[in-house]
C-alpha cells in the first residue's frame, strides 16, 4: 500500500498562486490529485498550472478573492464540474499588512483598527472562515476529506512588530482545533501547518538587504534557528501530502506539523 498515493483525490489549494501554496499545489500533483489552483492572478495562477503539469500532475485555474463568498461558491460548482467533488481543501492564502507593522515611526497603539482587521480578513476570514464554510459542507457530506490551514510559528510566540499578524494567525490554530473536533464525526480531518521562514515576495525586504545579504532582523532569526538556514518552498511537499493522505495520516486531526528548521525548539 502506498501511503502517499493520492490518485483519485480532488485538492483545492486556494492561495496557490504564493510561493508557499504553490509548492503545497504541486506536492499534491506530484501524489496523484487533481488540482485546483485557486488565486486571483491568473498570470501567476497560469504558472502554477504548468508547474504542476510538468511534474505529471492534473491542474485548472479558477480565479477567485479569498475574502468574497460569492466567488467560493462559484468556484466550488466549476471545480466538482471540472475535477469531481473536492476531499483535500488547502487555506494558503495570507499575509501582513505593511501597515499593522510596528516600526520605530508607528507605535502598537497607533496602528489603525482599519490594519488590524486587514490582517484578520486575510489571514483568518479569507485565509480559513470563509473557505471552511463553502467547502466544509462538502467535505463533511462525501464522508472523508482533510483541511490544512497555513498557520506561523508567529501564531505559537508572537514575533516582535507583526502583533496583528501574530494575533491573526494564532486564531487560525483555534479555528482549526474547533474544525476538527466538529467535522471529526463526518471523517473530515483539519490541520494545520506551521512553516518557518521561507523567503518569498511578501517577507524578502524584511529579510535581505539591496546587495542580498541578509538584514538584522534575517540574522536574528538565523541565529533562532537550530539549522542555520531558510526553508525552501518545496521542503513542504512531504508535510502537505501526509497531511492530505488518509492512509498516512487517517488518525491525525487537530495537529499542528511544524516545518520550521526547530525555530519554536529554540530558548537559549
Amino acid at each position: 500500500m502506498n501511503l502517499f498515493d493520492l490518485s483519485g483525490e480532488v485538492a483545492v489549494v486556494i492561495g496557490a498562486t504564493g510561493a508557499l501554496g504553490g509548492a503545497m499545489a504541486k506536492a499534491l500533483g506530484s501524489a496523484g490529485a487533481a488540482v485546483a489552483v485557486v488565486g486571483r492572478n491568473a498570470e501567476r495562477g497560469q504558472a502554477c498550472v504548468q508547474a504542476v503539469q510538468a511534474g505529471g500532475g492534473r491542474a485548472a485555474f479558477f480565479t477567485a478573492d479569498a475574502l468574497v463568498r460569492e466567488d467560493l461558491v462559484r468556484i466550488e460548482r466549476e471545480i466538482t464540474a471540472a475535477f469531481g467533488t473536492p476531499s483535500i481543501l488547502v487555506n494558503a492564502a495570507g499575509g501582513n499588512d505593511p501597515k499593522a507593522t510596528v516600526t520605530a515611526d508607528l507605535r502598537f497603539e497607533d496602528i489603525g483598527i482599519d490594519a488590524w482587521r486587514g490582517n484578520f480578513d486575510l489571514n483568518l476570514v479569507g485565509g480559513v472562515l470563509l473557505p471552511c464554510q463553502v467547502f466544509g459542507p462538502g467535505l463533511c457530506a462525501r464522508g472523508r476529506g482533510s483541511v490544512i490551514n497555513i498557520a506561523s510559528v508567529s501564531a505559537h510566540i508572537p514575533l516582535s512588530r507583526v502583533v496583528s499578524y501574530s494575533a491573526s494567525k494564532a486564531a487560525v490554530l483555534s479555528l482549526t482545533q474547533f474544525l476538527a473536533r466538529e467535522w471529526a464525526p463526518s471523517g473530515v480531518r483539519v490541520n494545520s501547518l506551521t512553516p518557518g521562514f521561507f523567503p518569498a515576495e511578501q517577507n524578502r525586504r524584511l529579510l535581505f538587504q539591496e546587495d542580498g545579504s541578509p538584514t538584522p532582523r534575517a540574522q536574528s532569526i538565523l541565529g533562532h534557528t537550530p539549522m542555520g538556514r531558510f526553508g525552501k518552498a518545496d521542503e513542504l511537499a512531504g508535510a502537505t501530502i501526509f497531511l492530505a493522505s488518509a492512509k498516512a495520516a487517517g488518525f491525525v486531526t487537530g495537529s499542528d506539523v511544524r516545518v520550521d528548521g526547530g525555530f519554536l525548539s529554540q530558548t537559549i
